[in-house]
């Protein structure tokens, strides 16, 4: 039987930054959702009208190597085929197309995490201008909080601790987390 439930770790783990744009390749969306890549592909085909510009792109022959170069998985050197590429849009669009129970779970899971994430990036730009420690302090817990929750979904946290250091405009971001099995 096939696990039902993605955790926002798992997500989190298949985004990826090209062009700019944090992305989910098609053969990780399919591996998400529990359905094979020419399905996706397929449903993106079948469906032209549901994603326009910005929604989902095909990879250039120089991403594609750099993708092979930078994550040299067994999956990734296999493919013959340019991946497509779903931005947080697509995803949410290709969600009204894969009308599973996992496809449900997975879509939640998805809007999760990318919201989380796009948090975690709103608080660092935010940490960067602010004065006050105290606010410095509540924004740098908020950022922790927002990391374990996306990083800790099968361990139990026994503690958690966020350092931001600001070095003229560079900023350095470290967060730990101890945790322990579930047990």
């Amino acid at each position: 039987m096939k696990k039902e439930i993605v955790s926002s770790e798992e997500v989190a783990s298949k985004i990826i930054e090209i062009r700019g744009e944090k992305v989910i390749l098609d053969s990780d969306v399919a591996l998400l959702y529990g359905v094979k890549t020419r399905d996706v592909n397929k449903a993106v085909k079948n469906n032209p009208e549901k994603f326009p510009e910005g929604y989902v792109f095909q990879l250039t022959k120089e991403e594609f190597e750099n993708l092979r170069w930078k994550f040299s998985t067994a999956k990734i050197s296999k493919t013959r085929v340019l991946p497509k590429a779903f931005t947080e849009k697509g995803l949410y669009m290709l969600a009204t197309i894969l009308r599973s129970r996992r496809a449900v779970k997975t879509t939640i899971a998805i809007i999760e995490t990318f919201t989380k994430l796009r948090n975690i990036t709103q608080n660092i730009k935010r940490l960067s201008t602010e004065k006050s420690k105290n606010v410095q302090k509540e924004i740098m817990q908020k950022s922790g909080k927002l990391i374990t929750e996306i990083l800790s979904d099968e361990l139990d946290v026994i503690g958690s601790e966020t350092t931001f250091e600001l070095n003229f405009a560079v900023l350095k971001f470290k967060h730990t987390i101890k945790k322990k099995k579930r047990g």
